[in-house]
């Protein structure tokens, strides 16, 4: 499958009485970006969902963010700290010891006491196993709609490669047209070099015929190209940088078929073959 540098997805289960939520959204990068938003007590669960991603993506730009929000409508589990309560009964005797007069702690003081009251929380283990299933989730998805952008990119180069075939098998054709139509042209150049005895205009006026006119070679290696490109596509997996590499090759050969144009019509090829090499160039930016 061809993968696309752009996507997104998302998932969110409960988790004591609050949300773990996780978003995963990537664009276009020469290289893989890894950037994580995540609360700092989620701190240490980075390193284990970054090998997660790691193991999964080739290139992007990955932005992965992790939040913790309450449920709507949550009711949460309150419980005493213990800690806290033994500390305010020491503290207690100790003042009443002191100062017998002093009236005790109401349950409602020891309620309102700073830190007495807590919600559920969550061991790190448990936290651990939540997010990296979570992200394993998350992954399933992104990779699904990552694919089937690839798919749509995939078929984008295909017509472009089918439009650049026609042009390249267009040419052949036509050289024995052009040819004949140079030779004419160079039959009265030479006609008149040789009534001059002008044997040296002679020897250019060929090489600069075969130099113009040969290619063959273009041809083949325009074709060879094009038949690569499809075979890229056709293998999946991460070709991004195979199929730029292809881009700068047909695009080389373009340009030399443009130089080696011997009427308007060759020259018209070339133009044409540049720019749909463009419009493959940009779309294969966004492919893996």
């Amino acid at each position: 499958m061809i993968y696309s540098m752009t996507g997104f997805a998302s998932a969110t289960r409960e988790l004591a009485g609050r949300g773990l939520n996780i978003d995963l959204r990537s664009v276009n990068h020469r290289y893989l970006d890894l950037q994580f938003r995540i609360p700092d007590d989620l701190r240490p669960l980075e390193p284990g969902l970054r090998e997660l991603l790691v193991a999964k993506l080739q290139r992007g730009k990955v932005e992965c963010r992790i939040a913790l929000n309450p449920l709507p409508n949550a009711q949460p589990s309150l419980e005493l700290n213990t800690d806290a309560l033994k500390q305010l009964r020491a503290l207690s005797e100790k003042l009443r010891a002191a100062w017998p007069s002093v009236p005790g702690l109401t349950a409602a003081d020891i309620l309102r006491w700073p830190g007495m009251l807590g919600t559920d929380s969550v061991p790190i283990d448990e936290m651990r196993i939540a997010c990296h299933e979570t992200l394993r989730d998350v992954l399933d998805e992104f990779t699904e709609s990552r694919a089937r952008e690839g798919e749509k990119l995939k078929a984008v180069l295909l017509e472009r490669i089918a439009a650049a075939e026609q042009q390249v098998a267009s040419v052949a054709p036509m050289m024995p047209k052009i040819v004949a139509a140079y030779q004419e042209k160079l039959t009265g150049k030479l006609r008149e070099a040789m009534a001059g005895g002008d044997d040296e205009r002679l020897r250019q006026e060929i090489t600069l015929f075969v130099n113009r006119i040969d290619v063959d070679e273009e041809l083949s290696r325009l074709t060879a190209h094009l038949s690569e490109v499809k075979r890229t596509l056709s293998k999946g997996g991460a070709v991004g940088k195979r199929l730029d590499f292809l881009m700068q090759e047909l695009n080389r050969e373009a340009n030399t078929l443009g130089s080696k144009s011997a009427n308007a019509e060759t020259t018209k090829v070339s133009m044409e073959l540049k720019l749909l090499i463009e419009q493959m160039r940009e779309q294969i930016q966004n492919i893996e």
